[in-house]
């Protein structure tokens, strides 16, 4: 299965260009998951969120879409992944599992500042909540190690392929039995969309990818990222 989404879906660039004017906020989650059938839910990054919460993104999209979940930066920015134990059961605690079927995997963003500690990846690795799928997204050069690849396919841990316009090293090793892929944009990190040749190489080479593929668009300052989206899914499927 091939899932293509964006990063979020509540921006204010988007109102009057991709979500039409007149549509209430409210209803622009439920106009993106016309569009795509994924998204990555970026606000439990930030703070815990309710089981309400939850439940109602689960209710506002179609019976098959799937969320990823971004992991809380207590866990990867405060603590950076040691002693999180009790972060980790306060994260999944909140309502996470309430997404039921709709929950794809859970997002891990270490920022560019911390790097690859063996016992630390390996302790954190074995406290994630079995019941999810995860992937780590990392973003310094120590850990492009056999070391930290072996930890994260001992738990299925898929290490993300993250496209930064050359801002962190780009991982591209697969760890897990799905691929998790996130376009920040080529050229202009959050900004710059993605022109169409650079479409078509990302189609030819997700089609031909093992297992499930999740794709999301975090060039969204600028509004490019549903139409990127959207324009990829197409592409995808032409080749299927």
């Amino acid at each position: 299965m091939i899932r293509i989404g964006t990063s979020g879906w509540k921006y204010p660039e988007w109102r009057g260009d991709f979500y039409p004017t007149g549509l209430v906020q409210r209803r622009e989650l439920e106009f993106l998951a016309g569009h795509v059938d994924t998204i990555e839910i970026n606000g439990t990054f930030y703070s815990l969120r309710t089981p309400a919460n939850f439940r109602s993104w689960a209710g506002q999209v179609p019976a098959e879409f799937v969320f990823a979940v971004k992991g809380i930066r207590e866990v990867t920015h405060v603590r950076r992944l040691r002693g999180v134990d009790e972060a980790l059961r306060g994260f999944f605690a909140s309502g996470v599992l309430e997404l039921g079927a709709r929950l794809g995997p859970v997002l891990w963003q270490l920022p560019d500042r911390v790097t690859f500690d063996a016992a630390v990846v390996a302790e954190f690795l074995a406290q994630l909540d079995p019941v999810a799928r995860h992937a780590i997204e990392v973003r310094h050069e120590s850990f492009r190690t056999n070391k930290f690849y072996d930890l994260a396919r001992e738990h299925n841990v898929a290490v993300v392929y993250s496209d930064g316009a050359g801002k962190w090293p780009v991982f591209d090793v697969t760890t897990a039995d799905f691929s998790y892929i996130r376009l920040h944009g080529g050229k202009e990190l959050y900004i710059s969309g993605y022109g169409d040749q650079e479409l078509k190489s990302w189609a030819d080479r997700i089609a031909d990818m093992a297992g499930d593929v999740f794709v999301y668009f975090d060039n969204t300052m600028r509004g490019r990222a549903p139409r990127d989206a959207v324009r990829l899914a197409d592409l995808v499927r032409e080749r299927a």
